[in-house]
């Protein structure tokens, strides 16, 4: 078990499968992050499968960055992690459990920040951002209310 840095759950109104299909589409992840606004998979991937690439594109207000992502988990209808790098270097882990529970699914993002304090001391010229750890839980709590409405609707 990974002690996550910052974990969020959300109870939603749909099955496991139809969740996790929305979720692991990458290409949807602007329609669900407030700070993740594109994401395509990288060359000779084309779907949720571990080793796929992807690359997001980040916003907050004025500072933009890029970043990549390796699928080290795809179980249908169960789980989805991938590990979030800048060159060969992983700064953090995230991944979403779902768990089948009465009327729906509960889903739970994770992340473990794993960038070493001399990193995280320049994180904010990067991105703006001055605690990561709020930010994310923001983030995370927003997104999956965006995915529940979308798979609820």
């Amino acid at each position: 078990m990974t002690d996550w840095t910052v974990s969020v759950s959300r109870d939603i109104s749909a099955d496991p499968v139809t969740i996790w299909e929305a979720i692991t589409d990458v290409t949807r992840m602007g329609e669900w992050s407030p700070e993740c606004h594109t994401c395509t998979w990288d060359d000779g991937f084309s779907g949720p499968e571990v080793g796929a690439v992807f690359t997001g594109q980040n916003r907050n207000g004025d500072f933009e960055w890029t970043t990549q992502a390796k699928v080290t988990e795809a179980v249908p209808g169960q789980s989805f992690a991938f590990d979030a790098m800048a060159r060969d270097f992983v700064f953090a882990k995230w991944a979403y459990e779902l768990e089948a529970i009465d009327g729906g699914t509960r889903v739970t993002e994770h992340t473990l920040d794993l960038r070493p304090d001399n990193i995280k001391s320049r994180g904010a010229s990067i991105s703006g951002i001055e605690d990561r750890d709020t930010r994310n839980r923001e983030t995370m709590e927003a997104t999956l209310a965006r995915v529940a409405e979308a798979v609820e609707g």
